[in-house]
């Protein structure tokens, strides 16, 4: 069955997203704030993700730029305080958006494989499908997905969930919605040409694994440690069984 980009969806979803931030913040509105240089006592977090995105166990030449394979996520989540109310424990089940992007070393990028079948890819020099004599300007690709993080954290300050230090161990789930590699480039007759390609390539529709933050409620550090592969088997380039490591920092909006 092949992928495809539903915008309906799409809107639908960022639609349900919006209201949700929405509906926090009127709520938010009647209750008090931390001091300055706090974030606001809302019980619910907003959050957004920076960082690298890598491959485990992936063949010498799939080799990755590293600054600039990146990971932008955006997640609304609420936490449900558990073991008690002054245990220090919440469970913060949550929705929201992942971006990964992969800058290929040696100008390559992914391309279709015709012998493997139109859910497939290899990866290839760009020269070599749009020819030698150009001038590669941009070239990247992006796997976008529906994540669902869910995270155990304990609260260092068990009375008050908005100071203090945090942990979090947890899990992430994600659909993939759309995936596409963008290139740009300028051929022999100074012609600027930019092609984006929307397919599947080959990748695993669902992606689930393991996720380590820590930090303060409005600033913290984080992992993602993929658990299954990154393409299906057979499916994506090079017989690749690689898997997805991810780290960065983020911020909490509220």
């Amino acid at each position: 069955m092949n992928l495809k980009f539903n915008p309906y969806l799409m809107k639908k979803l960022y639609t349900i997203l919006f209201a949700l931030v929405l509906f926090q913040t009127a709520f938010a509105q009647e209750k008090p704030k931390t001091p300055i240089g706090g974030r606001p006592n809302i019980p619910s977090n907003l959050s957004f993700e920076f960082g690298f995105n890598q491959l485990n166990n992936r063949p010498e030449d799939m080799s990755l730029n590293f600054f600039g394979s990146r990971t932008f996520n955006v997640y609304f989540q609420h936490p449900f305080k558990i073991f008690g109310e002054t245990s220090g424990f919440t469970f913060d089940p949550g929705i929201g958006f992942g971006t990964d992007k992969y800058a290929f070393k040696d100008r390559k990028n992914l391309f279709n494989d015709v012998e493997k079948g139109p859910e497939s890819s290899d990866l290839l020099e760009v020269t070599e499908v749009y020819g030698e004599n150009i001038r590669l300007n941009k070239n990247t690709f992006a796997a976008n997905y529906i994540d669902f993080p869910l995270d155990l954290t304990y609260h260092f300050n068990k009375t008050n969930h908005y100071k203090g230090f945090r942990v979090s161990l947890g899990a992430k789930l994600g659909l993939l919605y759309e995936a596409h590699s963008k290139i740009k480039f300028t051929d022999s007759d100074g012609l600027e040409r930019k092609i984006k390609d929307s397919q599947n390539y080959g990748l695993e529709k669902f992606r689930y694994g393991l996720t380590l933050k820590a930090g303060s409620p409005g600033f913290y550090a984080w992992m993602y440690y993929g658990l299954n592969k990154t393409f299906q088997q057979g499916m994506g380039p090079i017989g690749t069984g690689a898997t997805q490591l991810n780290f960065g920092v983020a911020v909490n909006v509220f």
